[in-house]
């Protein structure tokens, strides 16, 4: 029998390991900070000296970087959650609409998968279920990266679209919803409690594009959590067993954030404050008909510049959001 105490010791002992490694990172990325600066006040130092005009736009373009740079670390000093610091799980399932509605679910991938790009973090599909037409029913995506969860978690919810539906013949203005849900990747050194005979496992041909293996092997896993009725799949991976692990990693976040919730509620009956994020109740309304304009519900925050939204800048939705919180 293994001893628990060493089990105990280990998961510490990563924790710590990551903690190091964060506090190691946030110094790095200060004397990096300080060499810039040093850099460029040395360069305007010399331009002056020199009557040297030219060193002027190289200046301001330094300092313009520097800027962006503290501003990005003063954004990742509001995370103070437990989990901030994890990769986060992002799904999104389109809303009833049909093809416009699995059309907004793909805008909004696109959208996450260029912000996620933009700011160095991996993107890894878990789970795809492309549309009847068009778009997709639902996916599932890893971002990993340091921090990836504390700033995705101001996009849970549903996001609302309203635009002339390119799939409508007569050029009317349709309105669609797609619902975003995004937990945190919850590593080894964090008890769930996963009890097989708990589990009920289906195995199923892989449906879409994919290699020679696809729709011929029984490779893609569905997983059910008989207790809560939870389920997951994955067909993304090349054999079953690949599938199972990443159902596995599905299954213990969605784990996780359901217990969350359950404490939640427990503090709110305790007299706390907890507002549960349903469907219909939108955070966030793209509007690119009559007017462009992009709101969020939450804090207020908003833009007119619709195409850098849907090309991910939207750092200013989730700072609003980290601020407010």
């Amino acid at each position: 029998m293994s001893d628990p105490t060493f089990w105990d010791d280990a998961a510490a002992a990563q924790k710590i390991a990551q903690e190091v490694t964060r506090l190691k990172d946030s110094i790095n990325q200060y004397h990096d900070l300080a060499a810039r600066y040093s850099d460029m006040a040395t360069l305007w130092q010399l331009g002056m000296e020199e009557a040297d005009e030219s060193v002027y736009s190289e200046v301001m373009s330094a300092l313009a970087g520097i800027t962006q740079h503290v501003e990005q670390l003063e954004l990742s000093q509001m995370l103070s959650g437990e989990y901030d610091a994890n990769h986060a799980i992002l799904t999104l399932h389109a809303g009833a609409g049909g093809t416009e509605a699995q059309d907004w679910a793909q805008m909004l991938l696109r959208m996450y998968v260029r912000w996620a790009e933009k700011n160095n973090y991996k993107v890894e599909t878990l789970d795809f279920l492309a549309g009847d037409e068009a778009g997709i029913k639902s996916v599932t995506i890893m971002v990993a990266g340091l921090n990836a969860y504390g700033y995705l978690k101001a996009e849970k919810g549903v996001h609302r679209l309203v635009r002339i539906s390119p799939f409508d013949a007569s050029g009317r203005r349709h309105t669609s919803f797609a619902a975003v849900d995004v937990m945190p990747e919850i590593d080894d050194s964090v008890e769930i409690d996963i009890n097989p005979a708990d589990l009920r496992i289906d195995t199923f041909r892989a449906s879409g594009a994919g290699g020679q293996h696809i729709n011929k092997t029984d490779s893609a896993v569905r997983m059910t959590h008989l207790p809560t009725g939870i389920v997951v799949q994955c067909q993304n991976e090349r054999s079953q067993i690949q599938n199972r692990e990443q159902c596995m990693r599905l299954l213990r976040a969605k784990l996780f954030e359901l217990e969350r919730q359950r404490q939640d509620e427990k503090k709110a009956e305790l007299g706390g404050e907890y507002q549960a994020i349903e469907w219909g109740s939108q955070i966030r309304s793209y509007v690119f008909h009559p007017y462009n304009l992009v709101k969020d519900h939450r804090t207020a925050a908003e833009t007119g510049n619709v195409q850098a939204v849907m090309d991910g800048e939207i750092d200013l939705f989730i700072e609003a959001y980290l601020k407010n919180a």
